[in-house]
């Protein structure tokens, strides 16, 4: 029964959709390809399988039951387990503030894409860096943006089942095919085995420095491309646990207002198992459609945020059939990108809804909603403008270049994922292992045996917080 008016999920096939929807998103289809490029290929991949096991399974865990026991979004589910820690999810619940302020940015884009990838079956073909200059610089670009955000204001205002689980139940299926099939056809491409090799033959390539000696941290320059090449374990562990919090939405408020709206009559251990191995089965299967297609035309890995808008484009310029893959390429980026966005607008509004409730209130999901949308647009008007940092000094916005970041979009960055993401994981942790241990164990239990009981615990109380510090000292150090 929904208690506080804010909704519920109709069925538990909606709600993993949605926690599904929240996950993967730009962090699996732009940001998993090119970090994993950049961090050795297998080596990225090592790491990130373990911090999902150690890492990722107990924080989504954790979040889900928290949300559901609770029956409350971020702040008052962390004033609820203790008031000292009621500052954890304000921190979390900024996250989406943040986050959100530059996704809608990138949604825009892929619909811009989208239709030009339609123009492709008339025989025109995409100019790869022409397209993506025209799409940072040209004012234009702005109308797709809003067109992204108005979307996903939509969804948001239809609520949790007539909006959320509804799109999510459709798009987050469609998505899945839609990447076997792009699977399936990069592995037919010439070469594509030396991409698969990239992937999963081991080696420690991304640790070593220009000498090939194994190193904790480091960095060089490169003296081909001029650019500063970061090296050694510290470094591939920065970009692989940054990259799970991100594709995980985790310590975001997100996952935590999702399991707030979740029957309680559903296995909470089964629904973390599915949300964790579903969203890395999203990451690897992109990965395993993009790197093998660079390897077949000579694309570089670490090609950052280019592996998608720059790298692909040029891929389906000289692929066969390149017209219909790159529609479902778009169509692909399109469905991931809006239910994340989704997620994150929702994990803000249910905790502003909760602050209502508490007041003596009605939770009037239209008002908050259009509250949250103006931040967004704020937000996404300033990153969009800002052609991201492209045009240096002479960016309107060049004044919130803070944080010795080079665009607007570095700074959202910094402060949600790169900062906040890890920072309040790492609380989190500290909470449930040491200050409440056992507080989330009559919630699994609930509905039967608490299974993984021992794994959990050790993680979260040992391993979880170690490898969080790792990382969050890791990001400070890296951005300031």
């Amino acid at each position: 029964m929904d208690q506080q008016n804010k909704g519920q999920f109709k069925s538990n096939f909606g709600f993993l959709m949605a926690a599904l929807g929240s996950a993967v998103g730009l962090g699996n289809l732009w940001g998993f390809p090119y970090k994993m490029g950049t961090g050795g290929g297998f080596t990225f991949l090592f790491i990130y399988a373990i911090l999902l096991v150690v890492v990722g399974y107990p924080l989504v865990l954790s979040e889900i039951a928290i949300g559901r026991k609770s029956q409350k979004a971020a702040i008052e589910a962390y004033n609820e387990i203790n008031p000292a820690f009621k500052f954890n999810g304000i921190l979390q619940t900024a996250v989406p503030f943040f986050l959100i302020a530059f996704y809608c940015t990138f949604g825009g884009f892929v619909m811009k894409y989208f239709f030009i990838s339609l123009k492709m079956f008339t025989g025109q073909t995409f100019e790869p860096g022409e397209t993506f200059g025209a799409t940072l610089l040209n004012k234009s670009t702005v109308i797709w943006v809003l067109i992204f955000l108005a979307l996903t204001i939509v969804i948001v205002l239809g609520g949790v089942s007539g909006g959320i689980e509804r799109f999510c139940k459709i798009a987050m299926p469609a998505l899945f095919a839609i990447l076997v099939i792009m699977v399936i056809r990069s592995c037919t491409l010439p070469n594509a085995g030396d991409g698969f090799a990239f992937l999963f033959k081991p080696n420690l390539d991304a640790m070593r420095d220009p000498n090939g000696n194994l190193s904790l941290y480091g960095t060089y320059v490169d003296s081909e491309s001029g650019k500063t090449v970061a090296y050694g374990f510290f470094n591939v562990l920065k970009l692989a646990g940054t990259q799970m919090f991100f594709s995980l939405s985790l310590a975001s408020g997100c996952l935590i207002a999702y399991g707030s709206y979740l029957d309680k009559k559903e296995s909470l251990e089964k629904d973390a198992v599915i949300i964790t191995i579903g969203d890395t089965l999203a990451a690897l299967l992109a990965g395993l459609a993009i790197m093998p297609a660079c390897a077949s035309f000579g694309i570089p890995y670490a090609s950052s945020a280019g592996l998608a808008f720059i790298a692909m484009p040029t891929v389906f310029n000289s692929m066969a059939g390149g017209a219909f893959f790159a529609m479902l390429f778009w169509l692909l980026f399109f469905f991931a990108c809006l239910s994340s966005s989704i997620g994150m607008m929702e994990g803000g509004i249910s905790a502003i809804m909760d602050s209502r409730i508490k007041a003596g209130k009605s939770a009037n999901r239209v008002t908050i909603t259009l509250i949250m949308g103006a931040w967004a647009l704020i937000g996404n008007l300033m990153t969009c403008l800002d052609s991201l940092g492209e045009t240096g000094a002479d960016s309107p916005f060049a004044w919130f270049h803070i944080l010795g970041q080079p665009s607007v979009l570095d700074v959202w960055d910094a402060l949600g994922e790169g900062i906040l993401m890890p920072l309040s994981g790492l609380i989190m942790a500290i909470l449930l292992g040491w200050v409440v241990p056992h507080y989330i164990d009559d919630e699994v239990e609930s509905t039967g045996a608490f299974k993984s009981k021992g794994f959990f615990n050790f993680c979260i109380k040992w391993v979880g917080p170690i490898a969080m510090a790792l990382i969050v000292v890791a990001q400070v150090t890296d951005f300031f």
